[in-house]
């Protein structure tokens, strides 16, 4: 008979990583990080470096840039060709994960989670469409800013194993 062996979610954090995310939830609060996701949010579409730059006329340019690497260093931005084209949640370009923001603008998210992170983001309704990656069915649903809507009660998100944390996520994109 296999033995079960049982653990407790503290023996299966994998510290390193966890040092990593808690270092990337810092990240997440800097005033560029958040300029960038306004940005995304208002006009969609990849942002050009030199734009973000602009965007702090009283600060260093030096200083933005820094910030610019650092965040792409933490795999929360991806700066490709001079313009920013992921910022997590958003992606600039087409992916299966559509969420609909009032006022009917539409934005990629980089995966399913990340569209269902959008709407407590913001604090408000987003609708999210996408396809199932098993049979292609149609998914079309609400989320509000505390959760999914009913329509998603018979949704279900799998998550798969990363084989390897130290690759950025944006390159499987």
């Amino acid at each position: 008979m296999a033995i079960l062996e049982i653990k407790t979610a503290d023996e299966l954090i994998d510290q390193d990583l966890e040092a990593r995310w808690t270092t990337r939830r810092a990240a997440r609060q800097t005033e560029v990080f958040h300029r960038i996701l306004r940005i995304f949010l208002d006009r969609g579409g990849a942002i050009r470096v030199e734009d973000i730059v602009a965007a702090f006329p009283d600060g260093p340019a030096q200083a933005v840039h820094e910030a610019l690497v650092a965040l792409d260093g933490d795999d929360l931005i991806r700066i490709r060709d001079g313009q920013v084209d992921i910022a997590y949640p958003f992606s600039a370009w087409p992916t299966p994960f559509v969420a609909r923001l009032p006022g009917a603008k539409e934005r990629y998210a980089c995966c399913a989670i990340d569209a269902l992170g959008i709407a407590p983001m913001v604090g408000s309704r987003v609708e999210i469409r996408s396809r199932c990656h098993h049979c292609t069915m149609p998914l079309e649903f609400s989320i509000e800013p505390d959760g999914p809507g009913h329509e998603a009660d018979s949704v279900m998100l799998w998550l798969g194993k990363r084989t390897d944390e130290r690759r950025r996520v944006a390159d499987s994109l």
